[in-house]
């Protein structure tokens, strides 16, 4: 399987949850992590790009080196509800899939 398979199949699994819990996750939890905050704003950027319909995979290198960079590695704090963690699971999931080879 491509790349590009991957992570169309990865953004059709995800993209709609997320979209849902982003904004409530960042209304929740904003104010005891700021970095979430970064997280909503590259999480649209992110979403508008992969939304497109085009024949060739977003570019989403700036966006995902971005994210890794302000979670840690989509590492989960451990004062956050499951939804939180939800967020970083599949937000991960999206990375890796983008990156795989």
């Amino acid at each position: 399987m491509t790349n590009e398979q991957t992570f169309s199949k990865a953004r059709d699994k995800h993209l709609k949850t997320l979209k849902q819990y982003v904004p409530v996750v960042d209304r929740v939890h904003g104010a005891a992590h700021p970095e979430f905050h970064d997280v909503r704003r590259l999480f649209d950027a992110l979403y508008e790009k992969a939304k497109r319909p085009s024949a060739t995979k977003p570019e989403l290198t700036g966006e995902f080196a971005q994210l890794r960079e302000i979670t840690k590695n989509y590492t989960v704090p451990e004062d956050v509800c499951e939804s939180y963690e939800a967020v970083y699971v599949m937000l991960a999931e999206l990375d890796e899939a983008y990156h795989a080879q």
